[in-house]
């Protein structure tokens, strides 16, 4: 079997256990708490438009960019080999004919299209509910695929570092959540390029920050003493760290054989 028939296998056996797990419905239930705080600035808004629906808009990317997206890509990220190991299936799934690394690939690939999946629904709802009044504006819907892709990429970025953690630490969860809500909380307000050493910049630096841009004011609760580095390098440099740390999950995965006597 070759390594990409083996990733589209491993990929369709999870993306569909994906789906039926309670740690998906309970995520995707959480993804649609927005709606209810769109609902409720619509009544508060009554019909106007402007400042409240922006500055609502950038409350929701606070949510789905420093929260949401971080969350899912914990769990899910982490378990792409700790679950196995923990569960004691390792070994049945070594039984077939699929190479470690493509198991990891697969498993990433199946858990960050299924978190993308929950944040373009949660997204799409509360965004659209928020702008109503404009969706004959096509800004609007460069601004929303804008947003959708910046997660997307954070999703891809985040989920390939958890993933590194899990096959590395028995607790990863733990470190991981001291990085996602710590480090890249506090590192952000550092000034000069110590904000490079974190995902969150990158992602960041993909906002529209100026006045007028992207179908609004920008995202200025995001964008507080950012930084930015240039649109082509932050794509660059997200896409790098995901395949720097999928690399080296498949590879650490692949030396440690003692995991399936765990």
């Amino acid at each position: 079997m070759t390594i990409g028939a083996a990733v589209r296998e491993v990929f369709g056996l999870f993306f569909g256990l994906g789906r039926r797990m309670g740690r998906t419905r309970t995520f995707a239930l959480l993804g649609l708490f927005p709606t209810a705080m769109a609902v409720a600035a619509r009544i508060i808004m009554r019909g106007r438009t402007g400042d409240l629906a922006a500055v609502s808009t950038e409350i929701l990317m606070v949510f789905f960019l420093q929260f949401y997206i971080v969350i899912l890509a914990l769990f899910y990220g982490t378990s792409v080999t700790a679950e196995e190991v923990e569960n004691k299936t390792l070994s049945y799934l070594l039984t077939r004919p699929v190479p470690k690394p493509a198991m990891v690939l697969g498993k990433f690939a199946a858990y960050a299209a299924l978190m993308f999946a929950m944040v373009a629904v949660g997204l799409g709802i509360s965004f659209f509910i928020l702008n109503a009044a404009r969706m004959g504006d096509p800004a609007l819907y460069a601004a929303f695929f804008r947003y959708l892709g910046v997660l997307g990429l954070g999703i891809l970025a985040y989920t390939a570092f958890f993933a590194f953690l899990g096959t590395i630490l028995k607790r990863a969860i733990i470190l991981g959540l001291v990085f996602g809500f710590g480090w890249e909380t506090i590192i952000q307000y550092f000034p000069g390029s110590t904000q490079r050493f974190s995902i969150v910049h990158y992602l960041k630096s993909l906002l529209p920050y100026r006045p007028g841009s992207g179908g609004g004011r920008g995202v200025a609760l995001l964008l507080f003493r950012l930084e930015p580095t240039s649109p082509a390098l932050a794509v660059l440099a997200l896409l790098g760290i995901t395949a720097a740390f999928l690399a080296l999950a498949c590879a650490i995965f692949r030396a440690k054989e003692y995991l399936t006597e765990d």
